[in-house]
Parts: structure tokens; C-alpha cells; sequence
């Protein structure tokens, strides 16, 4: 129920994250999702994509400084509370939440919320018992 993130970290530039998509790119490799946090010197990208392994070797052969982070995707249903339902969820567990993007998919009315948790096994465990869909890495590249 693992998905890898590729994290890639990049100065704060002009024309960094044009270079990380091209790269991309060139290589048939599609992302998926993503979200950027930067500070005053460096961006941390986080990326989705369809063919994690691969995206990570061209990206380091490109010479980025690049590494994989493993993450939850759940799917949650797309209305006014759904992401409240799973977050209390966690929150009654003590599970807590570094942080979280999401996309919505294509096929569904769903959302997908990528969450990065600190206990990872038990978040999993514990969206399950609760009928909250996981979501496998390969489903999330097919995307």
C-alpha cells in the first residue's frame, strides 16, 4: 500500500523545476502529482510519477540530488468533509501527519489526498479498518 515519492531538491533558481520537468520529459516519464515547498536558497520537490525507478536514475543522472520517501494515497470522496473524516481518523489513532498534497483523479469522483505519516504501517491499518480506500502504488502510476 506503499507509494514512492520521488523528492528531488533544487536551488531556488530560475529555470530549476523547468529542467526537472524536461528531464521528465525527454524520458516518457509522466507525473502523476506534485507539490513544492521552498524556503529563501532551496525547493523541495515532491513527485508522483508513472514510472518512480526511472524517474529517479535520470533524474540523478542529470546530476539532481534526488531521493524516494514512501507515502499513503487514499482516496477521499470529493464533498465537504471527506478529508476531515480521514484526518480524524488519524488523529484518533496518534498518528501524525508531516504533510499532505492531493489531485483529484480522472475516473472517479474521488480525490486522491498523498499523505506522509509517521507511522506509516499503522495509518494503513488503521484507514482500512475503517472502509477508507489505500491505494497500491502500481494503481497510483496508472493514474
Amino acid at each position: 500500500m506503499k507509494v514512492k515519492q520521488i523528492s528531488v531538491f533544487l536551488e531556488n533558481k530560475s529555470g530549476r523545476l523547468a529542467q526537472v520537468t524536461a528531464t521528465l520529459g525527454k524520458n516518457g516519464i509522466n507525473i502523476r502529482a506534485l507539490s513544492i515547498a521552498d524556503t529563501t536558497d532551496f525547493g523541495i520537490l515532491r513527485l508522483i510519477v508513472n514510472e518512480p525507478d526511472k524517474a529517479y536514475r535520470v533524474l540523478k543522472e542529470a546530476g539532481f540530488t534526488v531521493g524516494f520517501t514512501d507515502v499513503i494515497a487514499v482516496e477521499v470522496t470529493d464533498e465537504p468533509g471527506g478529508l476531515a473524516q480521514v484526518l480524524q481518523l488519524l488523529d484518533r489513532a496518534g498518528i501524525n501527519i508531516e504533510y499532505l498534497y492531493a489531485f483529484v483523479q480522472k475516473t472517479t469522483s474521488a480525490a486522491l489526498v498523498v499523505f506522509r505519516v509517521e507511522q506509516l504501517d499503522e495509518a494503513v491499518k488503521v484507514l482500512l479498518e475503517n472502509g477508507t480506500r489505500v491505494m497500491s502504488g502500481e494503481d497510483v502510476y496508472k493514474l
